[in-house]
């Protein structure tokens, strides 16, 4: 007789009725995937988190009571932090880095594909991160420390909403294709916005177009 594979216990941590079902449903299809528990605010999540154990967490960023960073402050400071997914619409996610900082393997937009986001979550339960360590580190540093000036046009060209969103998933160490699979775009395109993004900002490459992003307030 086959043995029988356990399946990855979530915990589906949202505020949103409506996204939160919806998320359920999708989940429902993947057979190596169980929803053992919901929570609608940061308080409920840290109780669930302590009482059911589960094997990867998918967190809003912003909630009732307490907010996705404060949940992840508070089990850390209890010993309890499970392998966690941060859930983003990027409309101010400020708390994004802060949130990778305390402990999160990597973020999600909310409209993620059905793919893309079992994809990730197979990927956190077994270790993995969906964010390079060492880039999120320099961004994190980036964030904290003292502001460092690079050359850049003298008043850049503000960025899209769409080459913001590009440069907040470059800044956290996605790759090209990374980044398409999370925007629902080819490589090509994602390609055409790093470019535009360089140019506007008027930098050589990613870490100084991440480093100007903090200055003018992107993230």
């Amino acid at each position: 007789m086959a043995a029988v594979t356990a399946r990855v216990r979530v915990l589906l941590v949202e505020d949103q009725t409506l996204v939160r079902e919806g998320l359920v449903s999708l989940l429902s299809f993947a057979k190596d995937l169980e929803v053992a528990g919901q929570a609608a605010d940061g308080d409920e999540a840290l109780e669930k988190i302590e009482t059911l154990r589960p094997d990867v967490v998918l967190l809003d960023i912003r909630l009732p009571r307490r907010n996705g960073l404060e949940v992840l402050q508070e089990a850390r400071r209890r010993g309890a932090v499970p392998p966690t997914l941060i859930l983003t619409t990027f409309d101010d996610d400020a708390l994004l880095f802060d949130a990778l900082k305390a402990g999160a393997r990597g973020f999600l937009l909310k409209d993620v594909t059905f793919e893309r986001l079992t994809a990730a979550i197979r990927e956190v339960a077994a270790g993995g991160s969906l964010v390079r360590p060492a880039v999120t580190e320099r961004a994190i540093r980036s964030l904290s420390g003292a502001a460092q000036r690079f050359e850049s046009a003298e008043i850049p060209e503000r960025l899209t909403a769409r080459e913001r969103e590009v440069l907040r998933l470059f800044s956290a160490g996605l790759s090209n294709r990374e980044i398409g699979d999370a925007l629902g775009v080819v490589e090509g395109t994602v390609k055409n916005h790093v470019h535009s993004i360089l140019q506007k900002l008027g930098v050589r490459d990613r870490s100084r177009a991440m480093l100007k992003g903090i200055e003018l307030g992107y993230f």
